[in-house]
């Protein structure tokens, strides 16, 4: 991917961001991320929202007709792209404050690029973050300080049980 395309991509993100974000919370909602990807030969714009209840398919949809008309009228992306809203989903991978914030208290999978402890996985209740690293409390080591760019994945550990 070139140099150029990246930044039209980004610049394309911020500015359908700065018109929808607004609507967005109005209507109860966080809009987490916006993303402008090629999927299968087709350009895709996807905005990820949050709120406090969760997230339904009736909201992705309430969200989409809301936003569509907004995003019509300013037309900022001149080329033919589908529009996807979602959810964050329950596992997505922590990247930002943000989610580490939301992820306070929770129990977490981290995957390493190199190990730590003989261990290039970690599971731990999330027990503190900066912008630089993120630590954990792991049953029977106690508490590791990670390094956020050591980490291949940060993700919510769903239990199933």
């Amino acid at each position: 991917m070139s140099l150029i395309f990246k930044e039209v991509r980004l610049k394309t993100t911020e500015i359908v961001d700065s018109l929808v974000r607004g609507k967005i919370a109005e209507m109860g909602y966080e809009l987490d991320e916006v993303e402008y990807v090629k999927e299968y030969g087709n350009m895709v714009l996807t905005l990820y929202i949050d709120s406090e209840n969760g997230v339904t398919i009736d909201d992705c949809e309430k969200v989409s007709r809301a936003i569509d008309p907004i995003l019509d009228e300013n037309d900022p992306i001149e080329e033919a792209y589908y529009l996807s809203v979602s959810s964050i989903g329950i596992d997505r991978p922590l990247k930002k404050d943000r989610d580490f914030e939301r992820n306070m208290g929770k129990k977490l999978q981290v995957k390493l690029y190199a190990p730590i402890n003989k261990k290039k996985e970690l599971l731990g209740v999330l027990t503190g973050y900066d912008g630089e690293s993120f630590t954990i409390s792991v049953e029977k080591t106690g508490e590791v300080t990670i390094k956020r760019k050591d980490a291949a994945l940060i993700r919510p550990w769903i239990d199933f049980e």
